[in-house]
Order: C-alpha cells, then structure tokens, then sequence
C-alpha cells in the first residue's frame, strides 16, 4: 500500500507520528480488504483549510473535522470489473483532517487526541470506500465499521 502523510506547516511538530498514522490508514485499509496496490494521501491540516474546502467543494460553509475526496466512483467499484490503471496503483483518494477541531473533540470525548485522530482516520477511509451515513441503516453500519477498526488499536 501506498500512504502518503502530509502534514501542513504548523502542524507538523505536534503529535501523533507520521509511522502512527500511517499504521492507522494502513489497519482501517487492511481490515475492508483494500488491494495492495491502493494509495492514499492523508493531509493533516487547520481548521481555515478544512473550512475552505469544505465551501468550496461540498457547498458546506462551515469547519468540520474530516473531509474525504474518493478519486473512485460507487460505479467504479460496482459489480462491473474495476480496470486497473497502467501505473497498476489504485488511487482511491485523499482523507483531510482538521488537526485544530480533533483536539476539540478529543477534549469534548474526554479522550486522547491520538484516539480521535484514529477515529476520523477510520471515518475518512471508509468513506473512499463507498461508506455513508446520509441514512439510518448506512450510518449503522458505517459506526459498526469504524468501531471494530478502532478496536484494533487497544492502547487508545
């Protein structure tokens, strides 16, 4: 698997590791069966950036915590065979976190911020992986997900 971390100036001397949330992306990959050859960039950012995208692409003129551009569509990965790009890399999309609002909520949950940051790590890649919580039963299911993946970090 290919994971690109990128963490934005200002941010980059604060915790948790680039190898820890590397390991994150990788275990929520590896635990919804993703090809080896899938790659995924992981921007840790602030809140203005967040915000700006947010507006920008999804018509939301507000912050919020976690962002997720999927470069495969659900028709993509539908029941129809997938064609496998020529570089043979399956680029399924990049995950955006707000570093500032993680550490809010991790406050707010009484919790670390490295357990929130697992959590919307788990949240982002599912949903590059066709995951949603636009209704009841999806959003079930999708909390069923990030919970068994976040199981598999005991030390949060």
């Amino acid at each position: 698997m290919d994971i690109d971390i990128l963490i934005e100036k200002g941010f980059d001397n604060t915790p948790p590791a680039r190898t820890w949330l590397k390991k994150v992306v990788a275990t929520a990959l590896t635990n919804e069966h993703a090809s080896s050859s899938a790659q995924v960039s992981l921007l840790i950012t602030g809140q203005e950036k967040v915000h700006e995208l947010n507006r920008q692409y999804l018509d939301e003129d507000r912050p919020t915590d976690v962002l997720s551009f999927p470069m495969i569509t659900p028709e993509e990965t539908s029941t129809t065979a997938f064609v496998t790009p020529p570089d043979g890399v399956v680029h399924l999309g990049e995950v955006i976190i707000s570093y500032p609002q993680a550490v809010i909520q991790a406050e707010e949950h009484g919790h670390s911020v490295e357990k929130e940051m697992a959590i919307l790590i788990i949240h982002g890649i599912l949903h590059l992986l066709d995951y949603d919580h636009d209704v009841p039963e999806d959003e079930r299911k999708m909390k069923q997900r990030e919970k068994e993946i976040l199981e598999k970090f005991s030390n949060l």
